[in-house]
Parts: C-alpha cells; sequence; structure tokens
C-alpha cells in the first residue's frame, strides 16, 4: 500500500513526546482504553495486519500496537487517517474530543473546565507571567526548569495543558479577564531576547483585547495585600464564585462566600494599587523598544 504525504507526516510526529498516558489519571487511562480497543477490533474486522495498517497511516507497527493498547495517546490526524483507511465512516473520527482532553493532565482539565464556564476571571500573578499569557517557548522554559525536573513527555503534555486553556479568549460570549502582573518578572529575559520579544508582544496583544483588562503593579510601590502570592477569581453565571490564594489560604480551592469575599477584597486593593491599563502596555511597549 502506498503512503501519502499525509500519512508521512504522521510518521514524522508521532514519536514527538507528550501523548503518552499518564497511569494515575484513570479517567484518561479509560478512554485511551477503550479508543484502543475500538481501533483494534474495526482493524481486525477488515481484515487488515498491524504492520499494513501502520503502513497505510504513516506509523511504525509497534507504535500501533501501542495506541490499540490504550499505551499511547492518538493524535487527531491519526483518528482522521485511520477512519479513512478503515472506512469506519466517521466513528473513528468522532472519537478525537474525548481523545483531545485525556492529553492534558487531570488538574489542568479541570481548571480549564472552570475557566471555560466563568463570566469574569480575575488574576494576580507575582513571580512570573501567568499562564493564560504564556508563548509557547516561554511555557516550555519555565516548566523545563522545574526540579527536580520532569520527563520530555510531561514537559510536552503540561506545555499543551497550558496552551489549551488559552482558548478562553475565543469564547462567545467571551467572559470579562483581568491581570494584574508584577513588573519584576517583564524585566527577566526567559528563553533570551528573541523569546522575551515574543512574550512582551503577546502580553500587548491580549491587553488590547476588548475584554481584556491587563496591569502591571510597578516594582517601586507601597506594600500591598498580593505580597504573599498569587491570586485568582473566577465568577459563574448563577454568582457563585470560586478563588484560589497563597499566603492566607495556602493555595488551596476555596468556595466559602466569607472566604470569597476576602479574596475580593485584597484583589479590588491590588488593582486599585496598580497602574492603569493605559500606563501598563505603554510600560511593556518601553521594555519592549529596549531590545
Amino acid at each position: 500500500m502506498v503512503v501519502d504525504d499525509g500519512a508521512q507526516n504522521l510518521t514524522d510526529e508521532a514519536d514527538e513526546p507528550g501523548w503518552d498516558v499518564d497511569p494515575n489519571d484513570e479517567w484518561g487511562v479509560a478512554v485511551i482504553t477503550t479508543v484502543g480497543r475500538q481501533l483494534k477490533l474495526r482493524r481486525e474486522a477488515v481484515g487488515m495486519r498491524a504492520a499494513v495498517f501502520g503502513e497505510a497511516v504513516g506509523y511504525g507497527e509497534a507504535l500501533i500496537y501501542k495506541i490499540e493498547g490504550g499505551k499511547r495517546i492518538p493524535r487527531p490526524e491519526f483518528l482522521d487517517k485511520a477512519d479513512e483507511v478503515l472506512d469506519a465512516r466517521g466513528l473513528i473520527a468522532a472519537m478525537k474530543e474525548d481523545v483531545k482532553n485525556v492529553r492534558y493532565p487531570k488538574k489542568v482539565r479541570d481548571l480549564a473546565k472552570l475557566e471555560g464556564k466563568a463570566v469574569e476571571i480575575g488574576v494576580y500573578e507575582s513571580n512570573s507571567i501567568h499562564g493564560l499569557l504564556q508563548t509557547p517557548e516561554h511555557a516550555r522554559i519555565l516548566i523545563g526548569a522545574a526540579q527536580p525536573p520532569y520527563s520530555p513527555d510531561n514537559v510536552e503534555r503540561m506545555v499543551a495543558a497550558r496552551l489549551a486553556r488559552q482558548s478562553v479568549f475565543e469564547r462567545d460570549p467571551a467572559p470579562s479577564i483581568h491581570f494584574v502582573l508584577e513588573e519584576a518578572p517583564l524585566h527577566r529575559r526567559v528563553g533570551g531576547t528573541m523569546a522575551w520579544r515574543q512574550q512582551l508582544e503577546r502580553l500587548l496583544e491580549v491587553g488590547r483585547m476588548r475584554h481584556v483588562t491587563l496591569q502591571v503593579m510597578p516594582t517601586n510601590t507601597d506594600a500591598h495585600p498580593g505580597l504573599d502570592g498569587r491570586i485568582e477569581l473566577l465568577k459563574f453565571p448563577d454568582g457563585t464564585a470560586v478563588g484560589r490564594s497563597d499566603g492566607k489560604f495556602n493555595g488551596s480551592t476555596v468556595f466559602e462566600p466569607r472566604k470569597i469575599r476576602i479574596l475580593e477584597l485584597r484583589y479590588g486593593t491590588i488593582r486599585a494599587q496598580a497602574l492603569p491599563p493605559r500606563e501598563s502596555l505603554a510600560l511593556i511597549e518601553q521594555l519592549l523598544g529596549e531590545t
């Protein structure tokens, strides 16, 4: 069987890190095991050996067995190609939605689900650029700098998950999103000058969105309630809210109205003390011009 250009591209992508199943993610394991079993049943039903099937989709035989055995998360392109090769009439391709979510760690999936429902998101970040604002390169460098280090697979998995959360900017209707970033991390040239420029340009791009407010807390300022760590607040259409804060609440998720009110007071004070949005963007433009 001749392998077309599309299949060749799959071959080049098949060994990328970040596509192994997390054995501690019970739901993820169940989904990928089911998908693999269905692929195997379909392949056997049409009488195609794994090696021949692999050649048709551009994957090695060993990788086919790994996917069918629930040990490897199949790429969306693979499922589309497999559906075509096995004449599954959309049944295999339809599994892409479930598979897409499995690639991301459970903790991130839960956070993304909350962000996807929120009508208002407020973030104060003290030590770095917030994940919703990071470029792929910036995210990869920060995650890769962890000690003890993550495996290459986990680094790519976490980068992909972080970037996937940024779809919140494209929601319709769009949520109201507020960021307050400390000035100091904006001076740290993570990844070198080019990567740093790209990150600053991304901040300007997001900060100019109609539903986003981006403020910078100047380093030369008085003490404020965010000095003991980050704050995150999410509010939902039914009036409920969820929050998280370093320091007072030790990074734990809080739901109680009294604690949410405390976070609202702290976050409101931080926003009032930070530079206004226009001055904040002007500061970022100034930093960009210094490269």
